[in-house]
């Protein structure tokens, strides 16, 4: 799929599939924003409807700017707290996951049909939230005198959205419950760091990021939750065995067991997690 200019979305569209692909497809991280947080606002005011639309097709690239230059995980640069170029760089990647976050909250909404008007209305918010969460990271890069796209990135979360493209219960159990749920483990941890080296403007926007990304994992509990209950299945032994089929030397803790709580996951699941968790050490 092509992607658009960023003067072809028909804000007179009333569609909400066609509207959230024009969005999605958007290049400019600014135009993109602005769109995201519009696209919220029209929903809850009833101005968009979920009649007939054209089948969604794979995305298999999102509208992103040409920067920042995508590279495998391994030769993203180097971040730190002890410097200005390595916080730059934490907070760039940083920026890049939310600007990644847009997009798959975006496609969540394009893709999955079918689905009741609280879903469409739960991933509209992450949407538009994500989008501020980035307006606030790349304020802090501007302020620095950086941008985003001043640093190398990767695309994992991406590619994990297109090994999720087919099923709205595995792209609720791996995206928004695993490699989003990363940020409810290692945010506080940063957080800490970033307070002992007296860097309270990158600490008030984590602080902003962690609590609304809660909610963000509860939005895919909630819904991994409903279609496992739609297809008579039992949640915990269905993320369970997710985990084995599609994780291997992904997933790593340690895990923040109070804020997974307050995003959804259960006792059992947690057990599982460190179980999961236990084993890939072992096998490494």
């Amino acid at each position: 799929m092509n992607k658009r200019s960023d003067s072809s979305v028909d804000m007179q569209e009333k569609n909400l599939f066609r509207q959230a692909l024009g969005c999605l497809m958007l290049e400019t991280p600014d135009v993109k924003m602005a769109c995201a947080a519009a696209l919220y606002r029209a929903w809850c005011a009833g101005e968009l409807d979920t009649a007939a639309a054209p089948a969604p097709r794979r995305v298999i690239v999102p509208g992103r700017p040409r920067k920042p230059e995508l590279v495998h995980p391994g030769k993203v640069p180097k971040r730190g707290f002890h410097s200005r170029n390595g916080l730059l760089g934490l907070a760039h990647a940083i920026a890049h996951i939310e600007f990644n976050a847009i997009n798959l909250a975006l496609d969540a909404v394009y893709r999955f049909r079918g689905m009741s008007d609280d879903y469409y209305t739960d991933w509209l918010r992450v949407a538009a939230e994500e989008a501020r969460h980035f307006a606030l990271l790349e304020s802090y890069l501007q302020t620095h005198g950086s941008y985003y796209g001043a640093f190398a990135a990767h695309n994992g979360l991406w590619e994990m959205a297109l090994k999720t493209d087919h099923d709205v219960m595995l792209r609720m159990a791996l995206v928004p419950r695993v490699l989003e749920a990363r940020g409810l483990d290692v945010t506080p941890g940063m957080i800490v760091k970033l307070r002992d080296v007296n860097e309270q403007a990158l600490v008030d926007i984590l602080e902003v990021i962690y609590r609304e990304e809660i909610g963000h994992v509860l939005a895919g509990t909630r819904w991994f939750n409903h279609v496992c209950a739609q297809r008579g299945l039992v949640p915990a032994e269905t993320f369970r065995r997710l985990l084995h089929e599609h994780m291997h030397g992904v997933l790593r803790g340690p895990f923040d067991i109070s804020s997974r709580l307050q995003a959804g996951f259960s006792e059992a699941e947690l057990r599982d997690l460190a179980a999961f968790d236990q084993a890939e050490k072992a096998y490494a």
